[in-house]
């Protein structure tokens, strides 16, 4: 059946949840129906994709861990250098660790074996390498939930509340 995006009051995306739970907020009246893709639970309930609560509630901001998962993600499992989609994917840093750069989100990227090798201890603009993406942190741990689903196609009708993610 499905995931439904589930949207705050003020229309922020806030997180992901099944079908079935997103049926029970309807019914007992918490949210209201915002997309449907046309499928029926049953006759003359559509099946949401998308709900919004009747209520604010408030969300604490939660950092999503620097991790190589993550940061694959982030960078769409592709060098950032040459586009390069395969198995032998490593992670640069942008200005090298020897010369002062951090691990940090702003500062890491997804890149080939070759294009790492080849950029060596210099700054992208040193060797010649453009960056395709400048490396940014995520604004939203739901973003990589929703870009999971966003890329294989599914939940399209998703991408108008998820822009700014």
């Amino acid at each position: 059946m499905g995931k439904v995006l589930v949207l705050n009051a003020s229309y922020e995306p806030l997180n992901i949840t099944s079908w079935r739970r997103a049926a029970v907020l309807l019914i007992k009246g918490k949210a209201e129906r915002v997309e449907h893709n046309g499928k029926l639970l049953y006759t003359g309930f559509p099946l949401p994709t998308v709900i919004r609560l009747r209520y604010y509630v408030r969300v604490p901001y939660k950092e999503i861990p620097l991790t190589r998962r993550n940061i694959l993600h982030r960078d769409g499992h592709s060098c950032q250098y040459c586009g390069y989609t395969g198995d032998e994917l490593t992670l640069d840093h942008v200005i090298p660790r020897s010369r002062g750069g951090g691990d940090t989100w702003e500062n890491m990227v997804t890149a080939c074996v070759r294009c790492n090798v080849n950029k060596g201890n210099r700054t992208p603009k040193e060797a010649h390498m453009l960056l395709r993406h400048s490396p940014r942190r995520p604004y939203s741990s739901l973003y990589f939930e929703v870009t999971k689903h966003l890329k294989t196609g599914t939940h399209q009708e998703w991408q108008k509340y998820v822009i700014g993610l």
